[in-house]
């Protein structure tokens, strides 16, 4: 099992970062042990003083492929979440004004929460999905799948490309504006057309 995150796939958030909005998916990757899932709790890395939330759409892999067209992509998942990509900003910065990977910014141990998967059902339109995420009660977060630069479908089809999509990998889809600082004790929630599907704390 593989996590597949895209970064700057909403125009807000790239503006937000003084980063440029991209002409193709940029695609990362994280680590199984970056997996985090519903009600457990997140650590606060000992090696960032920035840890910051990016609360996004999550789909689920179920079939395997590769070269897979647009078309074709719907086919591939069978399940979608909220989740959290976590940035140690900071640390970020630092690797991005040496021309370093970063890495070490984004996949860490315990750098991706997963909210309960919810069964995509034929009355559930992908390209129009509100989501949302909650620090200590105060939405800080909110999004809709129609906002995406790249659909759900351009980024699997575009991702298979390059390397082999499998049963059971994670697609992170990309953060809207609004990400901010976690701090310690804080409680996120993330919600998916109003239905609460993480409440996590963070220690």
């Amino acid at each position: 099992m593989k996590i597949i995150c895209v970064g700057r796939n909403y125009v807000a958030h790239a503006q937000e970062l003084n980063n440029e909005v991209p002409q193709d998916p940029i695609i990362f990757m994280k680590p199984k042990n970056a997996l985090v899932l519903p009600e457990k709790p997140i650590i606060y890395p000992e090696f960032t003083d920035e840890l910051e939330y990016e609360c996004e759409l999550v789909v689920k892999i179920c079939k395997n492929g590769k070269f897979i067209t647009e078309r074709q992509a719907r086919h591939f998942y069978n399940e979608v979440t909220v989740g959290i990509d976590f940035t140690a900003r900071d640390l970020q910065q630092k690797q991005k004004s040496k021309g370093l990977p970063w890495e070490i910014a984004k996949a860490f141990d315990g750098s991706a929460v997963v909210g309960k998967f919810m069964p995509i059902i034929p009355s559930m339109n992908m390209k129009n999905l509100d989501f949302e995420m909650k620090v200590n009660e105060s939405t800080v977060q909110k999004g809709n799948s129609s906002q995406m630069l790249f659909s759900i479908d351009k980024i699997i089809a575009y991702t298979s490309n390059y390397f082999s999509i499998n049963i059971g990998d994670l697609i992170f889809t990309g953060t809207p504006a609004g990400v901010g600082k976690v701090n310690v004790y804080d409680r996120l929630k993330g919600y998916l057309g109003g239905v609460e599907l993480f409440d996590v704390h963070v220690q």
